[in-house]
């Protein structure tokens, strides 16, 4: 696969909305791909290793206990959420660029809704299975589930780490009516990027309200506006001004990585966690600069592929098999551990293979007749 050059000429004020043609800075990013999965074992290891709560009643003990060692630096795993939307930002205005509202929206349902399904459907069953490690399910909680809108509907998750769900919904909501809709250009995204810095700066300003906290998302804009602004740099090249929001959108992460994450006696260290974050928006700057061109390895397409599915079931389909394999068959902490994410990986490619691949397309005709 062929990557364009990052440096393209400036648009015009108004760009019409036509096709990516072959070559464009659209074309799939392999080294995007490795990061995304890089992310969501981060949070994985967290989920198994960095954290208490029920992974401890699956271990018999905390994990720290278990892994003295390891514990430590998985506790800093949850920062793969961050570094998730970082990417999210990326892609997000990568793939919706020349394409109109409808095959934007068509196409974020059709990726997002499948797998999703499926890994509820395989969560309720364990909470009927062993509702020790998932507290059992009830049929209008699972049904709510389905529509992926049970947080502003006040319902349980079924799914723990489909919160970050809400949030992605939420900013593809605010880029689409805003900048899909119109047409994305140049100048409408660094636009989109600067209002929505301001008014997350304002609305932490202000204090806690609830509609501004729905809508501005102020705890995650600086990682979304980072990834879009890196976008525009892989884009058009090294410009001043989108190198100047992905610093501002950096300096506000760290501020907000820092304070969500670490409090005095918490087992975080506020520089590590500013480090992580660095590290990501790092990672994804240096993509979006071309210094990842030759990381074009196949096996980076199937990681992207797995990435999504993987971090659906891992949580509580991972605690219940920890709990199997540890509590019940007696295998030693570091074996189960690593067969459990095997496993994992290999029920993503799965639920890849036969779920996602086959019944995304479908949804996306369906969207797109109906």
């Amino acid at each position: 696969m062929s990557l364009a050059t990052p440096t393209l000429a400036p648009p015009p004020a108004k760009i019409p909305v036509v096709p990516a043609p072959p070559g464009h800075p659209r074309t799939r990013l392999l080294a995007l791909d490795g990061l995304r999965l890089a992310a969501a074992l981060m949070v994985c290891l967290y989920h198994y290793a960095g954290r208490g709560g029920v992974v401890s009643a699956s271990w018999h003990q905390n994990p720290d206990h278990v892994f003295p060692t390891l514990s430590r630096p998985a506790a800093y795993g949850c920062l793969g959420v961050e570094f998730f939307f970082v990417i999210s930002g990326f892609v997000i205005c990568m793939s919706s660029w020349g394409r109109p509202l409808g095959d934007f929206f068509r196409s974020r349902v059709a990726r997002l809704y499948p797998a999703y399904w499926v890994a509820l459907v395989l969560v309720t069953g364990a909470s009927l299975v062993l509702p020790a490690v998932v507290r059992a399910v009830r049929p209008d909680e699972f049904l709510v589930n389905l529509t992926m809108l049970q947080q502003p509907m006040g319902a349980p998750r079924v799914l723990g780490v489909c919160w970050t769900l809400w949030v992605e919904v939420r900013f593809y909501a605010l880029f689409a009516l805003t900048v899909v809709l119109p047409g994305v250009t140049y100048r409408r995204v660094v636009l989109f990027c600067s209002v929505w810095t301001l008014a997350a700066v304002l609305s932490t300003a202000a204090g806690d309200g609830s509609w501004a906290e729905l809508v501005v998302m102020p705890r995650y804009a600086p990682y979304f506006v980072g990834g879009l602004a890196l976008y525009l740099v892989h884009r058009f090249g090294g410009r001043l001004l989108p190198w100047g929001i992905v610093a501002l959108s950096w300096i506000l992460g760290l501020r907000t990585a820092a304070e969500g994450l670490w409090h005095p006696g918490a087992p975080r260290n506020p520089y590590v966690v500013m480090l992580v974050v660095t590290l990501a928006f790092a990672a994804v700057a240096a993509v979006a600069a071309g210094w990842t061109r030759r990381a074009a390895w196949p096996w980076l397409t199937t990681a992207g592929a797995l990435t999504y599915p993987f971090y659906l079931v891992h949580e509580h389909i991972g605690w219940f098999v920890i709990r199997v394999l540890h509590r019940g068959w007696g295998i030693p902490p570091w074996p189960t551990l690593l067969i459990t994410v095997c496993g994992m990986l290999g029920l993503a490619w799965l639920i890849h293979r036969f779920v996602e691949t086959p019944l995304g397309p479908r949804l996306k005709r369906a969207l797109r007749t109906s």
